[in-house]
């Protein structure tokens, strides 16, 4: 019993790290927006969700490779973080911040709302079945394990990005202090706009890996939704290694949720979780004690 306890231990501990590296690439694209521009997207689950309808119909429907659809999703909902910026964030930025939350939100169920009324509420997928990969006594969803390799590749791009180009050094320096650089001359709204951009192509890239695990409906950013934002706050909004780390936490207390109790419980736990920890560390994980 010990031994087929711990094997299902160990399987429940690395779907937690694949798990977690999806996770982590979600709370980076919010993270990235929130430390450049300090506006939090409400909608930005919703993106992702745009981006996985537009896999759906590209690859079901019109019948283009998965790896070609894929990069044009990637653009595509690149253009709609750009268009957001640009339409409802620019007017905004000199705003109350919970006008901004308000407005994220009104786009929230805008895009519901739209995805509603123009693809109906059917739960549809890709009909992909990739195999399961067994070690032994355990068994992996090639899925998941394809989805974080291609979280982390998508991770490490964006790292390189941001510390091997002009414009990624520009976006870290207006994340540390963003009035100081409009003084030394740079064009932040073109810098913000394009941090848009990029966080809009990283819901892009998640919504080509979601939706290998997860049927497409109007209201399937709630199942990530959610969660993302709180591992924003709970690694500290605008800290990128804050975010990471607790993408992990949450994604591993999910997987041993699921194996000890249910996946729901899993979800639960995550919660109380936070909570907790928002009266231990109220300024998130990583934050410096005053």
């Amino acid at each position: 019993m010990m031994e087929i306890f711990d094997i299902y231990l160990l399987e429940a501990l690395v779907n937690g790290i694949l798990l977690g590296g999806v996770l982590a690439l979600l709370a980076l694209g919010l993270n990235l927006i929130f430390g450049v521009i300090d506006v939090t997207w409400i909608c930005y689950a919703e993106l992702v969700m745009i981006g996985m309808y537009g896999m759906y119909y590209m690859f079901s429907v019109y019948g283009l490779p998965y790896w070609v659809a894929a990069p044009i999703c990637i653009l595509l909902v690149a253009a709609l973080g750009a268009a957001l910026h640009f339409l409802v964030i620019s007017p905004l930025l000199g705003a109350p911040p919970i006008n901004q939350l308000l407005a994220t939100g009104g786009v929230l169920f805008v895009l519901q709302s739209f995805a509603t009324v123009a693809f109906g509420i059917d739960f549809r997928n890709l009909g992909i079945r990739l195999p399961v990969l067994a070690l032994g006594e355990m068994h992996f969803s090639y899925a998941r394990l394809l989805a974080f390799i291609a979280a982390l590749i998508g991770m490490v791009a964006v790292y390189l990005f941001m510390t091997r180009t002009y414009t990624g050094t520009a976006i870290r320096a207006i994340a540390q202090d963003r009035e100081i650089m409009a003084l030394m001359g740079v064009d932040t709204k073109k810098i913000y706009l394009v941090t848009s951009a990029l966080g809009g192509g990283l819901a892009g890239l998640a919504a080509c890996l979601l939706v290998l695990q997860y049927d497409v409906h109007p209201f399937v950013g709630l199942s990530f939704g959610p969660i993302t934002f709180l591992i924003c706050v709970l690694g500290g909004l605008g800290n990128f290694v804050g975010g990471f780390v607790a993408a992990f936490l949450f994604a591993e207390i999910i997987s041993l949720g699921g194996l000890f109790a249910d996946l729901e419980w899993g979800y639960v736990l995550a919660f109380a979780f936070f909570i907790v920890m928002m009266f231990i560390r109220p300024a998130g994980l990583l934050a410096k004690r005053s």
